[in-house]
């Protein structure tokens, strides 16, 4: 498997990296958050943008994107705006989409960005191209909030994700039970031990906590954790999380 580099950090070596979101509504609140991330151990940022309010004014997204590169210095920056479709805050068009993530690659602010599968083909495609234009790497993903879908439907995504071009294949799925977990981690183990780069997977909610924290034992690359506030359900707080990722890794040498 080779490893992604955004700035110092590499995922898909040793302990898997941790990502807080960040979920402000205002300029304000998101700037605050950063800083308060800044102070925790954290291996790289999300900017959530679809709950920005004014997330549809470029020039104002742009400011936002400047006030965060200040403040993070080196932390890598994931710039996401997670449509309402797979959990996220607001709707967006599919045009406005793919153009808001050329215009955040094009900025020179972020590192990665993350482009939802489930938008087509194509339009996955263009948003690759446009971002590995700019040397910004680019996470597939797919969320969902109601199941977990079968082991092979979950291989299959995962699968096609890196044959679009994805830096990072990611996917996230709601457990009804813990057979389901085990399904989760049994697709992550089987994708990681041949995928070309690194994946990300989690079940979550309070039965798929587990996966969060045993990505370096079944191969997903990257866990995200809470700053002030948990973007998806199951985060949990970002120092506890590197606790027990150390003693895990500990564990495993």
């Amino acid at each position: 498997m080779q490893s992604v580099t955004v700035r110092n950090l590499t995922i898909g070596e040793g302990i898997p990296k941790i990502c807080v979101p960040i979920v402000g509504n205002t300029k304000e609140q998101i700037l605050k958050e950063a800083e308060e991330i800044r102070r925790l151990p954290v291996d790289l940022t999300e900017w959530r943008a679809d709950w920005f309010e004014s997330v549809f004014d470029l020039g104002q997204v742009n400011e936002v994107l400047a006030g965060l590169r200040k403040i993070l210095g080196e932390i890598p920056l994931l710039f996401t705006f997670r449509t309402s479709r797979e959990g996220g805050e607001k709707a967006i068009e599919p045009e406005a989409y793919i153009e808001l993530n050329r215009k955040v690659a094009e900025s020179g602010y972020v590192d990665l960005v993350d482009a939802e599968l489930f938008t087509g083909d194509d339009k996955v495609q263009e948003i690759i191209a446009g971002a590995h234009a700019c040397g910004v790497k680019v996470i597939v993903s797919n969320h969902d909030f109601e199941k977990t879908p079968e082991k092979e439907e979950l291989v299959k995504r995962l699968t096609h994700m890196q044959k679009l071009g994805a830096d990072i294949p990611k996917i996230a799925v709601m457990p009804k039970d813990r057979q389901d977990v085990l399904t989760l981690l049994a697709a992550t183990a089987e994708v990681s031990e041949k995928a070309a780069c690194p994946i990300i997977t989690m079940s979550m909610a309070g039965n798929g906590i587990v996966s969060r924290l045993c990505g370096e034992v079944f191969g997903s690359a990257v866990t995200f954790g809470a700053g002030k506030k948990a973007s998806a359900p199951g985060q949990i707080g970002v120092e506890e999380l590197r606790r027990i990722l150390t003693v895990l890794h500990g564990g495993m040498e």
